[in-house]
């Protein structure tokens, strides 16, 4: 009786690890583009909430970028264009410069931010000079007040 317990026990088990790694197979690689949360390092640029974070720098560093897996992106085709209508939704303008298909500036105020695309990953970059010569300007206002 116990051991008829035990492989039903067992099948069951089976059973359910059969169906967990089934489902997770079927999910979908490609990003829906439709919900977004802000970048790890420039909160105001939006990041599909499906992409994961998985790198960042820290410290003294001559540029502030955030690493985020989203698999599905393909570096040779051109960034999604629900994807690009988010940002401009988000007040953000695309700067006219030499195109590559797969990596891209914008600008917001005094802003900079550069979105380059590789296959399965985006990375968010934000150059430091430009962020020091903002808060310079910001302290200098405050001086001349």
């Amino acid at each position: 009786m116990l051991r008829r317990k035990g492989l039903h026990v067992a099948e069951i088990i089976c059973a359910g690890t059969i169906l967990l790694i089934g489902s997770g197979c079927g999910a979908s690689a490609e990003p829906s583009w439709k919900s977004f949360d802000g970048a790890a390092n420039v909160k105001s640029f939006p990041v599909p909430k499906e992409a994961n974070k998985t790198e960042q720098t820290t410290g003294n560093s001559d540029l502030d970028y955030v690493r985020y897996a989203l698999p599905g992106l393909k570096e040779d085709e051109n960034i999604p264009e629900p994807y690009l209508k988010e940002i401009e939704s988000w007040g953000w303008t695309q700067k006219e410069v030499e195109e590559n298909g797969s990596s891209l500036v914008f600008e917001k105020g005094k802003n900079i931010v550069h979105l380059t695309v590789h296959d399965g990953y985006l990375i968010i970059t934000v150059p430091t000079q430009m962020k020091k010569q903002v808060i310079q300007g910001l302290e200098g206002n405050k001086t001349n007040k």
